[in-house]
């Protein structure tokens, strides 16, 4: 039987990808919330703030080893699987990578170290500007590696010599016409995903009367937070789709599923696309609506799939599908979000016992809603590599046999799976143990002692940190 090693590539590279972006995403933010604790505890000496950092910093370490893991194996692919891609684009792929590692990877490990190990060690200035520089650490890893990515969705500032990529323009190369657009929705998803798990983790807590101050605290935080950040999320979410309109017309069309060049075309809300026969069973759609959301015009013209041959389209079911999927969700994201910040005001959260169990219930939906995100990026994009200049299929290394990938891709799945297991494992038993007992007395700097820096303490007079008074 013989197998293709294009496809099986293809596969192998989106299970490793898929599985390595669910913990970036989540640690970017995760770092800045972390950020934002050790700044509020430097300010008020506050022993909930402290707390709350020494616990979510467990939890990002863990989930930030699991995703060096899982990144290092996704970069070893370029070359074993796609080895003709990986030479035709070294000139701007390797080194922008390689600006990742440099100014990125090495910030995020040193500082993390201070982060986790320091506390007491360093002076409490120090450890603040160390929980910062691992923020700012996640941040620039994803610019330099959402660069890359929107470099091959849109290319710029090259042109093809001899069969490879020669640089004309860096500034054009990295700071091509997607990057701004990828970056800031990817860091609002981010933000989202973190600001979920954080909320659901507090939320169940609450629902069991345990850590409550901790808790109420940190779910008050995320809500307000998760209130803006959703909303904006939609806002740049349609610039991002304008962008795309533009610059990769037939990756929108299966996006909406529309088949013909149209004006007035409909928003499409339930359909189910067939590339065989060029169109779609069950239409349900919202006359008009489509063109207004796209090109901000009733009449607005949309370009179709059948505007280009079959070969030159995208898988249409899974990326109509994924789209949905994440807009969907982040409908959901933003009726939850502004309704626990209503209860946050109104001082009734604590005791909206059924808002609290939908909340814990929200923290794996983000990360599904951020795969569903790539899948339309990735799959969208096909079958090109690098957009209208690279194919795929040309791009894969020549001499790979498909019982080659399928045996590495067995690997990976099992290797994986042994890694996440214990991962999570570990992490529920972090969740399971929570933040550090609280005191009984009132929360708050009044009660340390009258030094400039003075030592917070716990139940047992065991110090926790130093903290400003």
């Amino acid at each position: 039987m013989e197998l293709d090693p294009l496809l099986l590539s293809r596969i192998q590279f989106a299970f490793v990808v898929s599985f390595h972006a669910i913990f970036p995403v989540f640690t970017i933010g995760l770092a800045s919330y972390i950020a934002v604790l050790e700044g509020l505890f430097y300010r008020t000496g506050r022993p909930v703030y402290l707390r709350l950092s020494q616990f979510w910093t467990k939890v990002f370490a863990l989930v930030f080893g699991m995703g060096v893991v899982s990144g290092i194996v996704m970069s070893f692919q370029f070359g074993t699987n796609w080895s003709v891609f990986s030479y035709q684009a070294a000139n701007f792929f390797g080194p922008v990578l390689s600006y990742e590692v440099v100014t990125a990877f090495f910030l995020e490990a040193t500082f993390l170290g201070v982060l986790l190990f320091g506390r007491n060690k360093v002076p409490p200035g120090a450890h603040l500007f160390a929980a910062c520089m691992v923020a700012v650490g996640t941040f620039i890893s994803s610019f330099w590696i959402l660069a890359a990515n929107s470099w091959m969705q849109t290319p710029a500032g090259i042109e093809m010599v001899d069969g490879a990529v020669k640089i004309t323009s860096w500034g054009e190369a990295i700071f091509n016409s997607s990057l701004p657009y990828r970056f800031a929705h990817m860091g609002l998803a981010s933000f989202i995903t973190g600001g979920f798990v954080v909320a659901g983790v507090s939320a169940w807590y609450l629902l069991r009367g345990r850590h409550r101050n901790s808790s109420l605290t940190a779910l008050k935080m995320s809500l307000l937070m998760l209130a803006v950040a959703t909303p904006l999320q939609l806002v740049v979410g349609d610039l991002h789709g304008l962008n795309t309109l533009e610059e990769q017309p037939i990756k929108v069309a299966a996006m909406e599923g529309h088949w013909e060049t149209k004006q007035g075309a409909p928003l499409i809300l339930f359909a189910i696309p067939d590339s065989d026969a060029e169109k779609n069973h069950f239409e349900i759609g919202i006359p008009y609506l489509g063109s207004l959301i796209l090109t901000h015009s009733l009449d607005g013209e949309v370009q179709g799939l059948k505007s280009v041959p079959p070969e030159d389209r995208p898988p249409v079911g899974i990326v109509f599908w994924s789209f949905r999927l994440m807009v969907g969700l982040g409908v959901i994201f933003i009726a939850v979000a502004l309704l626990g910040a209503v209860q946050v005001l109104r001082g009734r959260l604590e005791h909206s016992s059924r808002l609290l169990r939908i909340i814990s219930w929200m923290i794996p939906l983000p990360f599904v809603a951020v795969l569903a995100g790539w899948f339309v990026t990735e799959i969208g994009r096909q079958p090109w590599i690098i957009y209208g200049i690279m194919r795929a299929s040309e791009a894969v290394t020549p001499s790979l046999s498909g019982w080659m990938v399928l045996a590495t891709l067995i690997g990976y799945v099992t290797v994986y799976a042994i890694v996440f297991t214990a991962g999570i494992t570990y992490l529920r038993r972090v969740i399971l143990a929570g933040p550090a007992p609280e005191p009984d007395e009132g929360e708050t700097g009044s009660a340390h002692a009258k030094r400039p820096w003075s030592v917070v303490r716990d139940d047992n007079d065991e110090p926790l940190a130093e903290g400003r008074s």
